[in-house]
């Protein structure tokens, strides 16, 4: 017998941990699949995602570079279910964001992420902004990417007893 269910849902603005590394798993294995679908949706005609003969004949990577924003998306993705499935109200803005080396069909994204700030909103009672880095490491662990973001999140809804 049962005694009560648990939804799985992100963090209320109480429950983030300032400066605690929160890890996503799984990790992402990128496919070319994966880097054509998401370049041609997005209308980006860059060679280098699209064009094998064109991408190998330039230096220095000699490849084919999965799209720095499928990189992008799928590492703020991955945060999703374990920091604001159901929490988040809104996405503020991004910054700091940076591709420190390339992603390749074939490699594995993990994504970390640290609570860096956070604060009760001023004008929306309730809720709280909450900054978070995010950071992408391939399966040698070498960083791919990084981005800081905000996001408002509600904040614990109230008890009441009956």
């Amino acid at each position: 017998m049962t005694t009560h269910d648990i939804l799985q849902r992100g963090l209320y603005y109480e429950e983030f941990e300032l400066d605690a590394r929160y890890l996503h798993r799984p990790g992402r294995t990128a496919t070319e699949a994966d880097n054509v679908l998401f370049t041609t949706l997005t209308m980006n005609t860059q060679a280098l995602h699209l064009d094998a003969a064109f991408a190998d004949a330039q230096d220095p990577f000699r490849a084919r570079l999965m799209n720095s924003m499928w990189t992008l998306s799928t590492m703020v993705g991955s945060s999703v279910a374990q920091l604001t499935q159901g929490t988040l109200v809104a996405q503020l803005g991004f910054g700091d964001v940076a591709f420190p080396h390339p992603l390749f069909a074939g490699d594995t994204l993990y994504t970390e992420s640290v609570v860096t700030d956070k604060r009760l909103s001023s004008s929306r009672p309730g809720q709280g902004i909450v900054t978070i880095a995010h950071t992408g490491r391939n399966q040698d662990g070498t960083v791919v990417a990084t981005a800081v973001r905000s996001v408002l999140v509600h904040c614990l809804p109230e008890r009441t007893t009956s």
